[in-house]
């Protein structure tokens, strides 16, 4: 490995990379690892890419809870790419400068997920508990603010979050055992007491990840006592439906990453931080389309009438 042993006393220059260890504890695995994520990166692409297509030229699908998962699926492209380089290339080093830009951006498309999920379910509850007042309440106008304020409402606290994590002084390794440069691992290559940057880290997760979640459930179970209400079983069948989809991406995304950030350090271990990290970087996009997409009649058959005219 390059840049090995430590760097002068609480000189953060002195490193000039990090390495990204990724899955060097099973070298004969690296091909398959290869194969295994570029087959997954060829669900991602295309399954996401045709509902954001799909939500764009369809004019059946001009509806907001279509152009907010327009915004999701748009997401859940770009996280596979680096990875797929680093097994292709076995070059796992990367510079300070390109650590701390892939932190931001994962960052910052973390927030913008967990807000756009809080979104999609406001979405869900004007639905169904006001389903007279959903044109008024989420018109265009409303649609494009809330899909903004998700984009770049977390954007000055991540930029402020990725300067603080690379403002420590890095003494000891610069061997990040992890397959991106994410905070928990970085964090360990810390000298000194990183007590105030875990409270920071843990005061952001809540900011962006368990207060959106709170809203989300309180949305649900003002949702889950509607269709309660609903007369028919029909009615209350086809009312759950249109929000199962989002209940299992909201499950699986939460779970794992709330796992991740809001462990204390010491209980951190690189094995379980990769695997949690696989659940919401890699599975949740890969199943994102599907969940969506092979559930919904209307999706299968606007991807049929697309295809046709292509």
């Amino acid at each position: 490995m390059k840049h090995q042993g430590k760097p002068p006393e609480g000189n953060l220059t002195a490193w000039k990379e990090f390495v990204l260890l990724g899955f060097a504890e099973v070298p004969q695995l690296q091909w398959f690892l290869f194969g295994l994520f570029f087959v997954i990166y060829m669900i991602i692409l295309p399954g996401n890419g045709t509902i954001l297509v799909i939500t764009k030229v369809e004019p059946a699908f001009q509806t907001p809870m279509y152009f907010f998962l327009g915004n999701f699926s748009f997401l859940e492209i770009f996280t596979l790419p680096r990875i797929l380089v680093s097994l292709w290339t076995q070059d796992r080093s990367i510079s300070l400068l390109s650590c701390a830009t892939q932190m931001y951006f994962f960052l910052m498309f973390g927030a913008t997920e967990c807000f756009l999920l809080a979104v999609m379910s406001y979405d869900r509850y004007v639905a169904i508990c006001n389903p007279l007042h959903y044109p008024l309440v989420m018109n265009p106008k409303k649609c494009h603010q809330l899909a903004v304020g998700s984009w770049f409402g977390g954007m000055p606290v991540q930029i402020g979050q990725t300067w603080q994590i690379f403002s420590l002084h890095f003494c000891h390794s610069n061997q990040i055992n992890h397959f991106f440069c994410d905070i928990p691992p970085i964090l360990k290559l810390a000298c000194g007491k990183t007590f105030v940057h875990e409270v920071s880290v843990y005061i952001v997760a809540v900011l962006f990840a368990v207060v959106p979640f709170m809203l989300i459930l309180a949305s649900y179970s003002k949702i889950g006592l509607t269709i309660l209400r609903l007369p028919t079983a029909q009615g209350r069948a086809k009312a759950f439906s249109t929000c199962s989809s989002h209940l299992l991406v909201v499950i699986l995304f939460f779970g794992s990453a709330s796992i991740t950030y809001l462990r204390p350090k010491s209980n951190h271990s690189a094995g379980t931080d990769k695997v949690l990290s696989l659940l919401y970087t890699i599975v949740t996009p890969m199943f994102n389309p599907m969940i969506y997409s092979l559930r919904n009649r209307d999706v299968i058959a606007a991807l049929k009438r697309f295809l046709l005219k292509t």
